[in-house]
Parts: C-alpha cells; sequence; structure tokens
C-alpha cells in the first residue's frame, strides 16, 4: 500500500499533496477527486498517480485524508467504508468535525486524525495543527507528521483549540490577503510601479513575520522599535488605530471561530 491517499483535492487538498510529495516521494501519494480532470492535472504537476474513484483510493494507502467540504464527509465516509481494512488511519481536514462525530460516521476501531492546515503549505510555509481522538498510538501522530513535513510547520494541539486554530491560521491567510493588496495600493497612490509596490508590500510581510518567530519578540516591541517619535510611521499607525484596525481584525479571527464552531453542530 501506498503512504498516503487524499480523498478530495480541491484548493487545501492540492495543496497537502504538493506537499506530501515532497515529503515521501510522488510513489508513495495516490489521489481521488470528483472532477477527474482536476485531479489528473494535479498528478500530472506533481508525479502522483490517480485513483479511478474515491473506493479505490481508499483501498490504496494506509493514511487516507479526507479532503472534502464538512458537509460531504459523511457521504464520503459511508462510500469508502466497505472497502476499509485494520491498520488504515482516517485523516480528517474538515473544520468543525469533531474526532467524536468523525468516529460515529466511521466503522469501529479505526485511529481517527484531525489536522487544521492553510494553503501556504503548498509552498512549505503553512501552519498545521494536528490532533488525534483519545487512544491514537503515537507512531499514527508521527507518520502524519512525517507525511505533511513538506507542508511547513506542525504543532499538536488540543483538540478543544482546533477551531480557533483555524479561525487563526487556516482563514488568516484571506485576511493578510487583502492587508497586502491594500500596502501595495498605498505604494501605487504613491507612485510606485504596480508590479514592484506587489513584491515590496509582500516582502515586507514575509520579513516581519519572520522577525517575529525568529527573534521571539512580542510584535508591539517590533512594531515600537520602527516607530520613531515624532515620525513617518506612527502617524501610520495612528491612523490605523484610528479607523480601527486591530478591533476590525479581533472581529474577523471571532467571527471565523464562531462559524467553525457552528459547522460542528450542523
Amino acid at each position: 500500500m501506498k503512504q498516503a491517499a487524499f480523498l478530495g483535492t480541491g484548493n487545501m487538498g492540492g495543496a497537502l499533496v504538493r506537499a506530501a510529495c515532497r515529503s515521501v516521494g510522488a510513489e508513495e501519494v495516490i489521489l481521488s477527486n470528483r472532477t477527474p480532470a482536476k485531479a489528473q492535472a494535479l498528478a500530472d504537476e506533481t508525479g502522483c498517480s490517480v485513483a479511478e474513484d474515491n473506493r479505490a483510493a481508499a483501498e490504496s494507502a494506509r493514511y487516507l485524508f479526507l479532503g472534502v467540504k464538512p458537509h460531504m464527509v459523511r457521504q464520503l465516509l459511508e462510500e469508502i467504508a466497505p472497502v476499509l481494512t485494520r491498520g488504515q488511519v482516517l485523516v480528517s481536514m474538515a473544520a468543525g468535525l469533531t474526532t467524536e462525530t468523525l468516529a460515529s460516521w466511521s466503522p469501529e476501531g479505526f485511529p481517527i486524525l484531525r489536522i487544521m492546515p492553510n494553503t501556504p503549505s503548498a509552498i512549505g510555509k503553512g501552519m498545521t495543527a494536528l490532533c488525534a481522538a483519545p487512544g491514537v498510538a503515537e507512531e499514527h501522530l508521527a507518520a502524519v507528521e512525517t507525511i505533511l513535513a513538506g507542508a511547513g510547520r506542525i504543532e499538536r494541539l488540543e483538540e478543544r483549540l482546533m477551531d480557533a486554530f483555524s479561525a487563526v491560521a487556516g482563514c488568516g491567510p484571506a485576511f493578510v490577503y487583502p492587508f497586502l493588496e491594500a500596502m501595495a495600493d498605498g505604494g501605487v497612490l504613491a507612485g510606485l510601479p504596480r508590479k514592484q509596490a506587489m513584491v515590496f508590500a509582500a516582502q515586507t510581510m514575509l520579513g516581519a513575520a519572520a522577525l517575529v518567530l525568529e527573534s521571539g519578540e512580542h510584535p508591539g516591541a517590533l512594531k515600537d522599535a520602527v516607530c520613531s517619535p515624532g515620525g513617518s510611521t506612527i502617524e501610520g499607525v495612528a491612523v490605523l488605530e484610528r479607523h480601527g484596525f486591530r478591533g476590525a481584525v479581533l472581529d474577523a479571527v471571532e467571527a471565523a471561530w464562531k462559524k467553525n464552531t457552528a459547522l460542528g453542530k450542523a
């Protein structure tokens, strides 16, 4: 059997397929998708193989990554249940669905894990959280970490915090991109060519985030280090504060967290 099968290759599933092919080799990865042409295009890009359907993919690998929308997970589990065999492991990436819920939809006795990745995983710069149902063996957690090593940072997390994690890291790129675009727009307004403004804004965001991770400094302290008394930076920060920038970001994360929680109750 191959190491990993990805059942569903949307934006998130596709990102993890690319990561897994980097980590364990394309020959250890098989995928399926309800749109065969989409699966084939991804296979052509990465060198992995395509199964005829979800059942065929589920029969072919030990770790089965369920990459469909939350409302489709139960149907997918019912579809593949007849072909599952002992020793296989189910890995869900569906927001809101707990391991308890997943276990109630699955044949008894199969280890169940959850991951919450984000789209930068496609280029190895992602952030993924990992948790497991009670009693899942360490070897299964370690194997998933190995398969997804090419996705970027992976951290184990208590399951009760997965919805909060998803609101920050899973939804977060969609909050960051409008800010990046607005930064570039500001540069264009000030006279920079569009292409250069976008590069400058993106690299600045990348560098600022890396400095937080590598220095261990609080973002507030790093912000203060850029703000000279009476300078242009503090003028810009003051405008952001007057427009409720931080409050808007807090509200966005809270709204995403509440939606994630609601998905698990639907």
